[in-house]
């Protein structure tokens, strides 16, 4: 249940206008920001970006990827907000703009369209295929949002989403080439390992709220066992997926890598262990290790 301070702030019906009227237009931003997922967004958006300009894109090309992926993702992340509203209100989560009353539905639901029909045409402004390739990936994390997260397939929607973002950064290059298939399994892997990483802090307030996703059927402490594996694999992948000899720097990378995997999986001194924010760092530093090795990549795309 929420807290009192939560209850009194959303006493009124959230969709009714009134609620946010009363708000200067630069707080109803800032709380449109907060409810889009504003971090993971410009992560993925940097990540995107800094791929496609490194792939050689061009800086017309590498702009408009970079519009298409932020704007896909601020839709997906308003579109998440949206619908878990009544539980993120239920968990009391003050962090979430619609659960306090800082927006109101329509405001967030208006956003969400807004953004999914500015995503369609600057992802097609890369061409079809390309466009067709980064839609897709959307349309994936709009059907995690739309129950997918519930099921033992919630992991796919990740790989499928980040999959696909190489292809959306080749696709778009002359004689629109399809990225090699180390890139795309890369990709696919380090979102299977983002979406346990995500999940994991939450995973009992998930499973009394009903939410079963793999992460959740599996419990904390096998979800724990089970997420620097796929960002492990991604790291393997592409240390050993590029053509030419391992550098140092990969050799670098896939060491590092292993030790916080071992760290992640050892059992730690206590039961208060089971809950400590020690796994999720070492899988966040992990999946920051695959992500600049995708990044150093990035000539190998094209």
């Amino acid at each position: 249940m929420p807290s009192p301070g939560v209850r009194s702030a959303v006493a009124h019906d959230p969709d009714q206008p009134a609620l946010v009227t009363s708000r200067q237009p630069g707080a109803v931003a800032l709380a449109l920001l907060r409810a889009g997922h504003l971090e993971p967004a410009l992560t993925v958006t940097g990540l995107t970006t800094a791929l496609a300009a490194t792939a050689g894109r061009g800086a017309i090309g590498t702009l408009l990827v970079g519009c298409a992926v932020l704007t896909g993702q601020l839709s997906v992340g308003w579109c998440n907000d949206r619908l878990d509203r009544e539980r993120d209100r239920a968990a009391g989560r003050r962090d979430k703009p619609l659960a306090i009353g800082d927006l109101d539905g329509r405001t967030v639901s208006l956003a969400a369209a807004t953004a999914l029909a500015l995503c369609v045409p600057l992802s097609l402004a890369s061409g079809w295929s390309a466009g067709a390739a980064h839609l897709a990936g959307v349309a994936a994390a709009w059907g995690y949002n739309l129950g997918v997260k519930r099921t033992a397939a919630s992991w796919l929607p990740y790989a499928l989403g980040f999959g696909l973002l190489p292809a959306f950064v080749t696709l778009g290059l002359p004689g629109h080439p399809w990225p090699p298939a180390w890139a795309v399994a890369a990709g696919a892997l380090l979102g299977v390992g983002a979406h346990v990483t995500n999940v994991l802090p939450d995973i009992e307030d998930d499973l009394r709220a009903g939410v079963r996703g793999l992460p959740q059927r599996l419990g904390r402490r096998r979800a724990r066992a089970l997420a620097p594996v796929p960002l492990l694999g991604a790291c393997a992948v592409l240390v050993f997926g590029p053509p030419g000899p391992v550098g140092p720097a990969g050799w670098a990378a896939l060491a590092l890598t292993g030790a916080l995997c071992v760290a992640v999986v050892r059992p730690g001194g206590g039961a208060g262990d089971v809950g400590s924010r020690r796994p999720f760092l070492a899988t966040l530093a992990m999946a920051a290790i695959a992500v600049a090795l995708l990044l150093l990549r990035g000539r190998a795309l094209a």
